[in-house]
């Protein structure tokens, strides 16, 4: 009696089973048309998104000047379009109360994931702000974090660089924002020095002239700018100075070049005027102290 029960119980279970199945599979067949046009409107939106976003960029692109402004528009645009897509294919698949439903469910688990990607929100917060500092634009050189180099892009998690050596390195956001940066791109002309030393012997009142005379004569200086010289100090073996003159400079190659021209100038105005540029020498003098050789253990 057990045993006819327990089989009627299992065969009315299956038949449930089979009758629920029937109804899944029935359903799936009369929302087949709209699954079909749910994914032909998912098409249609992205491919809409890219060409609003691209036009946007465009029209912004006479607007504003930061790249990296144009960059973060044109993706917000692209994704609100491509989330208004989706709500669409969800409404004629009757699939809205769902999603409501799913949303509000999905509010606590939000929350969680949130404290655990802290890191990730802040670097996110982070490039948002980087993208509309006037001072931090795409193309800019800079020196960050320990790394100088072109910015080459700025997205939501980090700053790209590219270094002189054209290696690139990845910044998050969250350092740039939390630590100083050099902008040298901010302005076109910028004041480099210049530091060399001459012997004791030397006429310093000349030595100054001719230095100011040959890197006034080298680099053009305006009329708010111009060269400065100052001797510094007393060195080991020569009398130190100084010049400190303005060049056009917006990345660190021009630095180097100016650096190197002068240089090579004033070496061979020195050359010419027989000044002498000394190097460190040291005199050992062996008649104070007296090195005695014990030869008692030779035979």
């Amino acid at each position: 009696m057990l045993t006819i029960l327990l089989n009627f119980n299992f065969g009315e279970a299956i038949n449930k089973l089979l009758d629920k199945l029937n109804g899944w599979m029935n359903l799936i067949i009369l929302k087949l048309p709209n699954f079909f046009l749910a994914i032909v409107i998912m098409i249609a939106f992205y491919y809409l998104a890219k060409v609003i976003s691209k036009t946007s960029k465009k029209y912004l692109l006479d607007k504003v000047k930061q790249e990296s402004i144009k960059d973060l528009s044109a993706k917000f645009i692209f994704g609100f379009i491509m989330l208004i897509g989706f709500f669409l294919a969800l409404g004629i698949m009757d699939l809205d109360k769902v999603l409501t439903s799913v949303l509000a469910g999905a509010g606590v688990a939000g929350l969680a994931i949130g404290l655990a990607v802290q890191a990730t929100l802040s670097n996110s917060v982070s490039g948002v702000m980087l993208s509309f500092i006037p001072s931090l634009r795409i193309g800019d050189f800079v020196d960050t974090n320990g790394y100088s180099g072109f910015i080459s892009e700025i997205n939501l998690r980090s700053i790209i660089l590219r270094k002189p050596d054209n290696n690139y390195v990845v910044i998050p956001n969250s350092k740039i924002v939390d630590n100083p940066f050099t902008n040298y791109s901010l302005t076109e002309r910028s004041r480099i020095a210049v530091s060399c030393g001459v012997g004791y012997e030397s006429n310093l009142q000349q030595v100054e002239d001719l230095v100011i005379d040959t890197v006034s004569k080298a680099f053009l200086q305006k009329s708010d700018e111009g060269v400065e010289f100052f001797f510094t100090e007393f060195g080991d073996s020569s009398i130190n100075f100084i010049v400190r003159f303005w060049i056009d400079f917006t990345k660190s190659k021009h630095q180097l070049e100016a650096q190197h021209k002068a240089i090579k100038l004033i070496n061979e105005r020195f050359d010419n005027e027989n000044i002498n540029i000394p190097f460190p020498i040291r005199t050992l003098d062996f008649g104070k102290n007296k090195l005695e050789i014990d030869n008692s253990n030779e035979e």
